[in-house]
Order: structure tokens, then sequence, then C-alpha cells
């Protein structure tokens, strides 16, 4: 399968982050705000899934969110995923099968990191899964600009400019 037939087969949406998904699990077991971090306003569903598809062309903008995030590998080509930690260390993971190339099938984005994520292969696309818990909730969700997020990290500016919608 090619993106525009995973896109159609499985009824992906454009992303506001860039990309397409769909929800595909939503826990009905709720937490209450009282067994959650303080940060958190209201219930929160115990996990929530999606798929999400990327392509050379559409990339996953800097953002973050109050939960861990687990992302798996299922097709495609390599995804390269950018964090920049709270104290404003940058790393990144390569998720893909080329294990002898250090690639990883699944790694988990720590909360309150901001990530992006990019397929690196041109002309190509990149398929996983996202799994969050406490479960995903638009009001745990900052997608910040260039402008903000490089002025909170400016030692990562040229990675910012190049991940973020202006």
């Amino acid at each position: 399968m090619v993106a525009e037939e995973i896109i159609e087969h499985f009824q992906l949406t454009e992303h506001p982050e860039g990309g397409y998904f769909k929800e595909t699990y939503r826990s009905s077991i709720t937490i209450k705000p009282e067994n959650l971090d303080q940060k958190f306003d209201g219930n929160r569903n115990l996990c929530t899934g999606i798929l999400f598809l990327l392509t050379s062309q559409k990339f996953s903008a800097f953002h973050k969110i109050k939960q861990d995030e687990v992302w798996h590998f299922y097709k495609g080509s390599t995804l390269k995923l950018h964090m920049i930690s709270p104290e404003g260390d940058y790393t990144f993971k390569l998720i893909g099968t080329n294990f002898a190339l250090g690639e990883i099938p699944q790694f988990t984005v720590p909360a309150y990191w901001y990530f992006a994520a990019e397929v690196i292969a041109p002309k190509s696309f990149c398929f996983v899964g996202c799994t969050v818990s406490p479960g995903f909730d638009f009001r745990d969700f900052t997608l910040p600009s260039f402008q903000e997020l490089s002025k909170e990290f400016p030692e990562h500016k040229s990675i910012i400019k190049s991940l973020t919608h202006h």
C-alpha cells in the first residue's frame, strides 16, 4: 500500500500538528482529577490510541502533551522523532525496523517534552500508532509557533524553524 491508500483505507484525516490520523481506541474507564497530576483539569480516559501517517511532505510539528506517548512502527520508511526536554536538551530517535542502524520499533516520549517527527526518506511515508495514557485530550496539547518555541529554546532555533508551522 502507498500512503494515499492507507489514508483512504483507514479513513485518516488531517491532524493539527501535521500528518493524518484516526483515533482507534478510547478507554471507557476514566480517571478523576484528584487521581491525576495537578496540571490536569477534569477527568481523563485511562488510555487512547491513534493511527498516524506522515509523508516526506508533511511533518509533525513540535508540540507537547502532559502525558507519556508511546510510538509504534507499522510500515514505511524510518521516522525521525525529535525531542526537546523541559530543561532544553535536544535528542532524537529513529523509529523503524533497521535494527542494525539503531532504529527501534517502539519508543516512549516522556510527558511535557516537546517533540516533532519527520520522514527522512524522500517521496516516502511512515505509518505508526501512538498510545497515550492518561488518554489524550486537546486540553493537554500545546502547539507553539516558531517564535514561542525558539524564544524558550534559542539554542535549538534551526531545528525548531524546520519543524514548526510558521
